[in-house]
């Protein structure tokens, strides 16, 4: 049922040509879900749904690099620049009558919505992020010298960046075995894949599934990765030291948006040195003045949306009829 009455489009913006999944009345307010690692527009498919009984037009690209977007061969075309001149050119072409819109994200799509609010605010109506808080740019450290220093060589993100060396490994793994590994990661520790290891345990080891994700979801996701591999998602990653350098000017800028953040009680983002506090200790809110509330969902691990589906789609509604 929640399938039906998507749209599929592609649109060109900003030099790619991107898919958009679209569902709800012609002339509701839009808005703009923007998915994470390792995800796909697919991810919002449930608030898609409920969203559009709702009233409101649902927008969900696959962002670049992702699903059945275009992904460029270089990471220097993955800064939060092009990440979100995407989005701008995406909101020109699919929803011209409104001047702002609202926009929720997740992961990677919650820094892309962030950056969008940093600036082009005049796009924004209200955001609602999950799982990733705004993270201030440090100007003493590059980003990746940062992970290392914290985490050592062995860090996720760390091991994302060597061309080739991870995607290698993903191939041996399997590419459905992998997107498991992710989806269903519970652990609020932070995620190492050491080298050779990869998840740490016996790939034969049997998956089972959590109630909340179907063979048939992962089949979808499986089956665009297939096609894509992991490169266009991990560039994300290896723009990480040049988007820090690109973004030097907005150095202490604030997000003068209204902002709801939502995240898991066992998210491994929430659950990293210092973010607790940053969060609910004013640190957020400093950088985000118009931080109205902030939901932790107990039990509730990285994938909120796909995990607690109609709560989230519920507080998403609960805020933006605000305004």
């Amino acid at each position: 049922m929640e399938m039906e009455g998507i749209e599929h489009r592609t649109v060109a913006v900003n030099g790619i040509a991107m898919h958009v999944a679209i569902k709800g009345p012609p002339g509701g307010p839009t808005v703009l879900l923007l998915h994470g690692f390792p995800e796909l527009w697919y991810s919002w498919r449930h608030q898609m749904a409920g969203l559009a009984a709702l009233g409101y037009r649902a927008v969900a690209p696959d962002l670049r690099g992702y699903g059945d977007t275009d992904a460029p061969a270089s990471a220097s075309a993955y800064t939060s620049l092009s990440l979100v001149g995407d989005v701008v050119a995406l909101l020109d072409a699919v929803a011209k009558e409104e001047e702002k819109v609202f926009v929720v994200g997740h992961d990677w799509g919650a820094m892309v919505a962030w950056h969008l609010s940093l600036f082009r605010p005049d796009r924004v109506k209200a955001l609602v992020n999950l799982s990733v808080p705004f993270t201030p740019r440090n100007p003493a450290r590059k980003p990746l010298e940062g992970l290392k220093a914290a985490y050592g060589e062995g860090y996720y993100i760390c091991r994302f960046q060597e061309p080739g060396e991870m995607e290698a490994e993903f191939a041996q793994i399997g590419t459905r075995r992998v997107l498991e590994e992710f989806l269903m990661y519970r652990n609020p520790s932070p995620l190492f894949l050491p080298k050779g290891k990869g998840f740490g345990h016996p790939t034969g080891d049997p998956i089972v599934l959590p109630s909340w994700l179907t063979k048939e979801d992962v089949d979808y996701y499986a089956s665009k990765y297939e096609k894509t591999g992991f490169t266009g998602a991990f560039n994300y990653y290896r723009a990480l030291d040049l988007n820090w350098e690109l973004t030097a000017p907005w150095t202490g800028a604030q997000i003068r948006v209204p902002v709801k953040f939502m995240v898991g009680e066992l998210d491994l983002t929430y659950n990293a040195p210092g973010t607790k506090d940053f969060v609910h200790k004013g640190g957020l809110k400093k950088y985000v003045p118009f931080l109205e509330n902030v939901v932790v969902m107990e039990g509730v691990a990285h994938f909120i949306h796909e995990e607690r589906p109609q709560e989230v789609t519920q507080h998403i509604h609960d805020f933006f009829q605000m305004f």
